[in-house]
């Protein structure tokens, strides 16, 4: 693509990206009225970058823990500094923990700070989001093909295209109204949303005392969880999750008294995760054996049916 034509088209997309804030809003209340927005979608709609501003991270290792496919499918064979880090934070955390008084080494990072817009449905649309097509998209956002950033462009295509697990049914959505249209698809429109709040977010690991716990879903309903993806523009991998609990958890710092208000998802059922996951080594567990937790940060949330 030459540079005029990048010019117009990124030109068009920033248009389009500062037109559509209240028609995204007008649209998520009439799929989703009995929830406004958690803050992971509404800071995106309002503070998103266009393509070309910023938004993508330099390097995949940037982020400072992803979830989504990245969570089942990580651990295979984990470097031991992989396995120091995690020792170091809380990523994953047994049932039996979660209650208050419970101490935990956490990191809240504001992670929305200079993330990807979402584009208007029509563009997003009409752009390729495949690996066969990869050096289209690259052209399209004029990104070098030798870069860092094409790289972590490269490796959310592939996870979005690789099988759900067992029970799993999931889309990497590449607008809001798509990500909207697979929770309604999956839970109705009876629906709750929420995201991980935190009054002070910082990149250092610091204590948290949990304040008390609330259950979320009904036992023997599914959640979607949405997460947020290191790419051009905003892209979150959605899947449905059975034998699946999510809790809002109030967290307080034990240093500075700063209030989190958190989301917790907790997996009944670990049977089908990879038998070297992080989580097993790291809690010393085996596929299947007990519940295993793990907060979500501040750029995912979770939706669940709520009671009638």
């Amino acid at each position: 693509m030459d540079l005029l034509k990048l010019l117009c088209f990124l030109t068009s997309v920033s248009l389009g990206i500062a037109a559509q804030h209240a028609d995204l809003e007008v649209y998520w209340k009439s799929k989703l009225p009995n929830t406004p927005m958690p803050k992971a979608v509404r800071d995106i709609l309002q503070n998103g970058k266009p393509p070309g501003v910023g938004a993508l991270s330099a390097s995949p290792q940037a982020v400072p823990f992803r979830y989504g496919r990245y969570m089942i499918r990580y651990g295979k064979n984990p470097t031991e500094g992989q396995l120091l880090n995690h020792q170091n934070v809380t990523v994953f955390f047994l049932k039996m923990d979660l209650h208050g008084g419970s101490i935990m080494n956490l990191q809240f990072v504001n992670l929305l700070e200079n993330t990807a817009a979402f584009l208007p449905r029509q563009v997003a649309d009409s752009i390729p989001f495949s690996s066969k097509s990869v050096p289209e998209i690259l052209n399209k956002f004029s990104v070098n093909p030798n870069s860092v950033q094409a790289e972590a462009i490269k490796e959310t295509i592939a996870d979005c295209e690789e099988p759900g697990i067992e029970g799993e049914d999931k889309r990497c959505a590449t607008s809001l109204q798509s990500m909207v249209d697979f929770t309604t698809s999956k839970l109705g429109n009876h629906v709750g949303a929420i995201s991980t709040e935190a009054q002070k977010p910082d990149p250092k690991t610091l204590k948290y005392v949990i304040v008390d716990v609330s259950k979320l879903n009904n036992d023997d309903k599914a959640i979607v969880a949405c997460h947020k993806q290191n790419y051009v523009c905003a892209v979150f991998y959605c899947h449905t999750l059975q034998h699946t609990d999510a809790y809002r958890v109030n967290l307080v710092g034990a240093d500075d008294g700063a209030k989190v208000k958190a989301v917790v998802v907790c997996h009944k059922d670990t049977s089908a995760w990879n038998p070297k996951h992080v989580a097993f080594q790291l809690l010393k567990v085996k596929p299947g054996n007990v519940p295993i937790c793990h907060f979500l940060p501040e750029d995912h949330f979770v939706s669940w049916a709520l009671r009638h």
